[in-house]
């Protein structure tokens, strides 16, 4: 009589349990500490940039997360600018904006507002052409003017950094790849020449992703730019430079250039495929994957480091599109493409 054999020891299964975080300690005034009084030093200065504006104070207030003095005015329409490197203006969406304020018969939402650099404290008697900029309501002004309005309440920041804090600030419209791509480039280009000894990983929290000064580069270069084939690439491979921001610009400017390039050849292929009876919306992103190097590399929990440098994957990459094969394609390989495909930008 055969041996039985052993039982196999059971395995001690240990369950893992996720600890639920609670609320925050309790941080900021209280109601009741909020208020400042207009004639309160703490906003001595804004209130002055406010007047010499032709505006008006019409409250100040600790804000309630860091207890930062705010200032909420009222000033002239020819006072304030968007700006110069948010996204562009969507003339569709400001009409909505137009058609939505008519219906309601109010203005109701404050602009964000930092005073304009160039602008000295008092002094001046006449403001300059633009005392305050906003980075955070280019469609409510252009509203506001299309409207016929004389002035706009802003909530204004002692923080000129603030106006470095689009991405995070900015909801009055979703951003798309190309509108944070421009943005994050303007406000680069805008940094590299106020502060030109600065690196990127200073400005980290403003830049949001490195591969968005990559992108935005090439969407100056071409508004049409499909940004969203090559981000699977680019989040892999591409790192803030701890260069300062003018020799970090040119190197950012040759990387858009060789990632056109590979696009152009990209295109061509694409219009192979389109002539063999290829009909998909995903042919690009089809094309790109095809030739991405670093599409079978494992990504690691919690990878920091590159799996290469991006001069490096970009060679490949340029390599790849070289070899790449049309016919290769079948329509499987686009179905799936188009099962995980992000929206086209």
């Amino acid at each position: 009589m055969p041996a039985r054999k052993a039982a196999a020891p059971k395995r001690k299964t240990t369950r893992t349990t996720t600890r639920r975080r609670g609320p925050a300690e309790p941080r900021g005034p209280q109601p009741g500490e909020t208020a400042i009084d207009v004639a309160d030093r703490a906003i001595g200065e804004l209130a002055t940039k406010v007047r010499d504006a032709d505006g008006a104070v019409l409250a100040a207030f600790k804000d309630p997360y860091a207890g930062s003095p705010l200032v909420l005015a009222s000033l002239p329409l020819r006072a304030v600018e968007p700006t110069p490197y948010q996204r562009d203006l969507s003339r569709t969406h400001a009409q909505k904006l137009v058609d939505a304020i008519g219906a309601a018969g109010l203005f109701l939402d404050p602009v964000i507002a930092v005073a304009s650099a160039e602008r000295g404290v008092g002094g001046r008697r006449r403001p300059p052409p633009i005392a305050f900029w906003s980075p955070n309501g280019r469609h409510r002004l252009a509203a506001a003017k299309q409207l016929g309005l004389r002035s706009v309440t802003a909530l204004i920041v002692g923080d000129e950094a603030i106006a470095y804090r689009i991405l995070a600030l900015n909801t009055e419209k979703a951003h798309n790849l190309r509108d944070k791509s421009l943005e994050v480039i303007r406000m680069a280009r805008a940094l590299a020449k106020e502060q030109p000894r600065s690196a990127e990983p200073d400005h980290a929290t403003s830049f949001d992703e490195p591969y968005l000064l990559t992108l935005g580069v090439a969407y100056e270069e071409r508004g049409r730019f499909s940004g969203s084939s090559y981000t699977s690439l680019l989040r892999r491979v591409d790192r803030f430079l701890d260069l300062a921001l003018p020799k970090a610009l040119r190197q950012r400017e040759q990387w858009a250039q060789r990632l056109m390039d590979i696009d152009d050849r990209v295109a061509r292929h694409v219009k192979t495929l389109q002539e063999m009876g290829f009909k998909s919306p995903y042919l690009r992103q089809v094309v790109v994957a095809r030739c991405n190097p670093v599409r079978w590399i494992p990504l690691k929990r919690g990878e920091t480091k590159p799996p290469m440098p991006i001069a490096e994957a970009l060679t490949r990459m340029a390599a790849s599109v070289r070899k790449f094969e049309p016919k290769s394609i079948r329509a499987q390989d686009l179905a799936l493409v188009a099962a995980v495909a992000p929206a086209e930008d």
